[in-house]
């Protein structure tokens, strides 16, 4: 999918777009070869984000044209140029891989994994470490471009409840997701990008609308997936099935999410893609005081279906800084368990994480965890293990194993149907140095997990 948007407007008087003035035409070819191919997207939008209090600035998006480019054979580079040309008006041409075709043999060089990116100094770190490293696929694990720390009329803050605590509503200022889009043109025009939401992506506006900017400016395999949703959905790339889950929608036993995750991990074959990764925005296992325990019921609700079809790794973001765990389930160790990874290190504007709350102190009172976004309260003391009777660990948890505040991501290196090599990389290193590195080990012939026969996507 390539998407271009045109000109947003903001303020008391929008004059409405007309969708076919502009055209979404896109025309390819391999690398090499004539850019022959040509497709025409019929999936153009405009959305607004408004709100109904008086003095708030409305919003609307300039055209956003979605275009699906067909017949491309995988793991194969394309050029391509899109726009108008009856205009004319056309991009210069620009490069894109496509992913390797599902198998066990078959995997993308470089997976990239970044989370609440923003738009800030240390974004711009980031992604100049981030290009460097070559990716071949993004995962962005929620919070893009916390246009939500803004008024409308552009004020903003690290903390927009301490600085706006009056306002009848959150407010967004939507151009930051222009500018954002813009700065991240040389990477997501050469590099495909997966994302999944954050809480900073809710934006709530008039008629109690939701993720109205998140679900337009990106593309969504969800009706590939069986998918009702643009929160929840999963997909292939090589030998790699991933799924995406919402933590801001429900996903207690009888929800929507929870059923089609249930079918699609039924669906998915470990003989196609041997490994299994998870990827939702707040982690279930931090020990960082920011956001400690906080999704609690999602872990409740959800970590055991995940545990019974063998996830291999976890993607979390939400927590300002890094931490990687050895394989664990339900707070124990575990060979079978998956290893979850926080990289909410992208950018962010809200400062990093640095305080643990094992350490003397820090432990939060548990009526302060539950996220109000989430709902529900399910973190409760610990009824087994060193921590026995309390909610917090007395020192670093054992299922813990290395944990950093410093700005960075990570890089997946998938190697076989075994082994893939994990990699953080720090902005204050040189290109290329790596501040965590591990080799993850799957071990099939020890976690037997459930198997099926069929794929679905």
């Amino acid at each position: 999918m390539i998407e271009f948007p045109g000109e947003f407007q903001i303020g008391d008087t929008i004059e409405p777009l007309d969708l076919k003035t502009v055209s979404g035409v896109v025309v390819y070819g391999r690398y090499g070869f004539p850019m022959t191919n040509r497709s025409t997207g019929n999936n153009s939008l405009v959305y607004n984000q408004l709100y109904q209090f008086e003095g708030l600035q409305n919003y609307t998006s300039g055209i956003i044209h979605h275009v699906r480019l067909s017949g491309l054979i995988p793991n194969t580079l394309y050029q391509y140029q899109c726009g108008d040309p009856s205009i004319p008006a056309m991009s210069r041409v620009s490069y894109f891989k496509t992913m390797p075709v599902s198998g066990p043999k078959s995997y993308p060089s470089r997976v990239a994994v970044v989370g609440d990116l923003g738009l800030t100094y240390n974004t711009t770190s980031t992604v100049d470490h981030l290009l460097a490293n070559r990716p071949d696929l993004l995962l962005l694990v929620g919070d893009v471009s916390y246009a939500d720390l803004y008024l409308t009329n552009g004020s903003g803050s690290d903390c927009y409840s301490c600085s706006f605590p009056h306002t009848p509503i959150q407010e967004t200022y939507q151009p930051r997701w222009d500018y954002w889009g813009r700065y991240m043109q040389p990477l997501v025009s050469k590099v495909p990008i997966m994302v999944v939401e954050g809480e900073h992506d809710i934006e709530q506006q008039a008629g109690n609308q939701t993720f109205v900017s998140y679900s337009s400016r990106f593309a969504f395999p969800s009706e590939e997936s069986g998918s009702s949703s643009t929160l929840f959905y999963s997909f292939n790339a090589g030998g790699i099935h991933f799924i995406m889950l919402g933590a801001y929608t429900a996903y207690n036993k009888s929800a929507d999410q929870y059923m089609w995750l249930e079918k699609d991990l039924a669906n998915f074959d470990r003989n196609v893609t041997p490994w299994l990764v998870a990827t939702w925005h707040p982690p279930w296992y931090s020990t960082y005081v920011a956001h400690y325990r906080e999704a609690e019921c999602m872990r409740v609700e959800m970590e055991d279906i995940l545990y019974k079809y063998g996830v291999d790794i976890v993607f979390n973001g939400h927590v300002h800084a890094y931490e990687r765990s050895n394989r664990v389930f339900n707070y124990t160790l575990d060979p079978c368990g998956p290893v979850y990874i926080t990289v909410g290190d992208g950018g962010n504007r809200e400062k990093m994480a640095i305080a643990h709350a094992d350490e003397p102190g820090n432990c939060p009172e548990p009526c302060t965890t539950p996220d109000k976004l989430m709902g529900g309260f399910c973190a409760f003391n610990f009824t087994s293990g060193p921590a026995a009777g309390k909610f917090c660990w007395d020192r670093q948890p054992e299922y813990s194993a290395y944990r950093e505040s410093s700005f960075g991501h990570g890089i997946l290196e998938v190697k076989n149907e075994t082994h893939a090599l994990w990699s953080w990389h720090r902005n204050q290193d040189f290109y290329g140095n790596a501040g965590d590195q591990i080799f993850i080990v799957r071990q099939p012939d020890s976690c037997p997990v459930t198997a099926n026969v069929t794929q679905n996507n």
